[in-house]
């Protein structure tokens, strides 16, 4: 014998109770089409294993169906009487043999429990078809549980997968508060938070709870997301989608569970604007043969014979009668095409037969061993170890936890040709596939909500582009957060990155800071307008020095010439020539050897130019104090001793400069430090030492030049450059001095300017000061190039 529960009528009439008299039994009514075929398919199954000569060849199989109304209370009801009888008299006492050998049902999941609980300490087998609990996987709480549904830790975890699936990453989520609700939400919550999902708001009601609903109702309302995960049983789901309704609420998105995802009890002429485009988890349909003419014809041919032959039959009257609610459902099949968990309760109703079938020790020569008495408990040992395929392909068996391999159908709320409504299969989830190949998805095939093609996009923020980083948003889920650009020199090249990664010493970030590129390498080339500009008035400089030592040159043997020591005057122009020449050892890219070469000869020629204007200065000085009566000067200062003063001033900076090339000699150097979005390359100083005592000495020089010029500059002769040799100098401390600063406050290839421009411009205050006046008397004023006039007394 097999019991059976189902809940064939959704609502229940509780009788009054005035404990006066004994309560009357329970009446239901709103019969629940679906449970009621799960009735009609457990009397097929029984019936064609009855039928069969394989199975249980001379053994027959009972049922005892109960229906509980959904509802707890009635649950309670039905296993007492599976187990004890259905005696209402109070003499008779329980026989201690339960009436069934094990329970089909219940299909939700917090009945099941009532059942699994109630029939667990008389070890019971209760088998359900679509009860998926994971709180029911427990063996030390449900030790005698079975079913033929996989548990919901597989559907759960599913959802949260197939919500991330899509970039869904901001869902709401609704669970009926009974075990199975609360149970499978909590997995959801917990894999989608691993999978990166957020949950705006998770809320649960009971069926009964229309307050409570309501409440839910405006938060789904007043709420941001789309998406809304429904771990809902059918009946709340009903519930829900009045509530829904009645407030107009359409336009979400929402992800079901196989409780209501093929329930046919919610589809109304109004249902479809709110489900429509649903998508969820189904039980994957198995075509049982024959099942479908049963459940349309057999059964009331066989079960239920009432007809207009025999409905005055007085020994049919009273089950025709009590049954007029269910003959309204005699011409009824428009489900019979959707029907998912008839095979569930199909394999159930097997899985006991085979258990019998070995207890028994049948066999088809012999048949079963009718002497062996049956206990519910030797079922339990049986349907451990049970192992079969039925004829319509698939393979049978429970796992340590009692329940079966997680296999779904992803189906789609949708409108069929005929515009009725349709769970169209999209794809499949099998979780005894390798990860990566559980899901299988036709996305093209998906109607969305509100019959569009469109992909709803459900996220709190939008995707950061590369280039900026994501910074969560005070007080909200991980999913709410804002996007900010990367720094300088960072970069981000990949969506929604946590944080961006600095670029390597010689990369900075592009304008989009998505990538490193390699930092621009600055330095004064020859190419670029600064530095043409300074070429250009350093040839000028030469240009212009090599005119005067050609004028020189043709004028050598007059008086102008010969009395500004013209053998001093040559050497001053070339080291002039040099002076300008070296500037254009600081243009271009700097390279170990440039950098040396720059800083020696700048000092060197420098100094040689110097040396050869305090030579001309002193030659000045001696010449007034030859002049004196008694005095024999000028033989301590004659053409030797001014080279020999020349050469040994050169030869003191040419000895710093070795000591300084040797010790710590300036070298090439990659600046990253003075901007971040380049590289300056220049020319370190090496010593900084050698390089201030390589200024010093030059500066030293020309302020012991302008002391003594300043000296001399008001003897009495025609011929006398001291003052303009004061001017010179003057102009050339100025540029000096002014060099220092404005050479330790310039960045990058400016500071090679700066010095480029000071050695020009003292340069040029040389040339002009000391030789444009006599050039000027040799070109414009010939007549004044004369001995009496050089050694005529100045009287302005």
């Amino acid at each position: 014998m097999i019991g059976g529960a189902f809940s064939i009528h959704s609502t229940i009439i509780q009788p009054p109770l005035f404990f006066t008299e004994k309560p009357g039994r329970l009446s239901c009514s709103s019969v629940n089409l679906r449970e009621f075929r799960f009735a009609q398919t457990m009397i097929f199954a029984i019936n064609e294993i009855n039928k069969s000569n394989f199975l249980l060849p001379n053994v027959s199989i009972g049922y005892r169906i109960y229906d509980n109304c959904g509802s707890t209370l009635t649950s309670i009801r039905s296993v007492m009487a599976l187990m004890n009888g259905d005696e209402w008299t109070l003499e008779k006492t329980c026989s201690g043999q339960s009436a069934v050998h094990a329970i089909i049902g219940e299909s939700e999941s917090h009945s099941t429990i009532v059942f699994a609980r109630t029939t667990g300490p008389f070890k019971i087998p209760v088998i359900s078809h679509s009860a998926t609990c994971e709180c029911l996987s427990s063996r030390k709480a449900f030790p005698f549980f079975f079913r033929t549904i996989a548990s919901d830790l597989y559907q759960s975890r599913a959802l949260a997968q197939l919500v991330k699936h899509f970039g869904w990453t901001w869902v709401g989520a609704v669970n009926s508060d009974t075990d199975y609700g609360n149970n499978g939400i909590a997995i959801f919550l917990a894999a989608a938070q691993e999978e990166g999902v957020c949950v705006e708001y998770s809320e649960r009601f009971h069926r009964g709870e229309t307050e409570k609903i309501r409440k839910v109702v405006e938060i789904i309302r007043r709420s941001t997301t789309r998406i809304i995960v429904a771990f809902l049983a059918h009946v709340e789901m009903n519930s829900l989608l009045e509530q829904l309704n009645l407030y107009n609420i359409t336009g979400k998105q929402f992800i079901g569970v196989e409780a209501w995802t093929t329930a046919d009890s919610l589809v109304t002429p109004t249902s479809f604007s709110i489900l429509g485009g649903s998508l969820g988890f189904a039980v994957q349909k198995v075509d049982v043969s024959g099942l479908g003419d049963f459940l349309i014809k057999g059964f009331w041919e066989t079960q239920l014979q009432c007809n207009q032959t025999n409905v005055d039959n007085t020994a049919n009257a009273g089950l025709c009668k009590d049954n007029q609610d269910l003959m309204k459902l005699k011409e009824s099949k428009d489900d019979v095409t959707e029907l998912r968990f008839c095979s569930n309760i199909y394999k159930a109703i097997y899985a006991v037969a085979y258990s019998l079938h070995n207890i028994l020790n049948c066999s088809n020569s012999q048949g079963c061993d009718k002497g062996v008495k049956v206990t519910p408990w030797q079922v339990v040992e049986a349907l451990k170890q049970v192992n079969f395929t039925i004829k319509s392909g698939d393979q049978v068996w429970f796992d340590s936890t009692g329940a079966t391999v997680a296999k779904y159908d992803v189906v789609n709320w949708r409108r069929g040709p005929n515009g009725s409504v349709e769970f169209k299969p999209v794809g499949y989830y099998d979780d005894s596939l390798p990860p990566g190949q559980k899901f299988v998805l036709n996305t093209e095939d998906i109607m969305w909500s509100g019959e569009s093609k469109e992909f709803p996009v459900s996220v709190c923020s939008e995707s950061c582009r590369p280039g900026t980083h994501k910074v969560l948003q005070k007080g909200r889920p991980v999913c709410c957060y804002d996007c900010i650009p990367c720094a300088d020199g960072e970069i981000s090249n990949s969506t929604d990155s946590i944080d961006c990664k600095k670029c390597p010493e010689e990369y900075w970030s592009n304008q989009n800071r998505d990538a490193c590129v390699l930092k621009n390498v600055e330095f004064l080339s020859f190419t670029e307008v600064m530095g043409k500009i300074l070429v250009f008035f350093t040839l000028l400089g030469v240009v212009l020095t090599l005119i005067v030592a050609t004028l020189f040159l043709i004028n050598k043997d007059t008086p102008l010439v010969k009395a500004n020591n013209s053998e001093l005057s040559f050497l001053l122009l070339f080291s002039l020539t040099l002076c300008f020449m070296c500037s254009l050892t600081f243009i271009g890219k700097p390279t170990t050897w440039s950098c040396m070469l720059r800083h020696t000869a700048f000092g060197i020629t420098f100094v040689l130019c110097i040396s050869c204007i305090l030579g001309k200065t002193i030659v000045v000085l001696m010449a007034f104090r030859a002049t004196l009566p008694g005095s024999n000067v000028m033989k301590w200062f004659g053409p030797a001793q001014q080279r020999l003063s020349v050469m040994a001033f050169t030869l003191i900076q040419v000895i710093i400069c070795t000591v300084w090339l040797t010790i710590n000699p300036p070298f090439a150097f990659r600046n990253m430090n003075h901007y971040k979005d380049k590289i300056i390359l220049e020319c370190a100083l090496g010593s900084a030492v050698g390089f201030w005592a390589v200024l010093g000495y030059i500066g030293l020089l020309a302020v012991l030049c302008f002391v003594l010029a300043f000296l001399a500059r008001k003897l009495p002769d025609n011929f006398n450059e001291a003052k303009f040799i004061t001017f010179s100098m003057l102009i050339f401390c100025a540029v000096w001095i002014t060099f220092i600063p404005a050479y330790v406050s310039s960045p990058g290839k400016f500071t090679v300017a700066v010095e480029i421009f000071a050695i020009v411009a003292s340069s040029y205050g040389i040339l002009f000061c000391i030789f444009a006046p006599k050039c000027f008397i040799i070109i414009l004023k010939p007549e004044l190039n004369t001995k009496k006039n050089m050694m005529a007394k100045n009287t302005t």
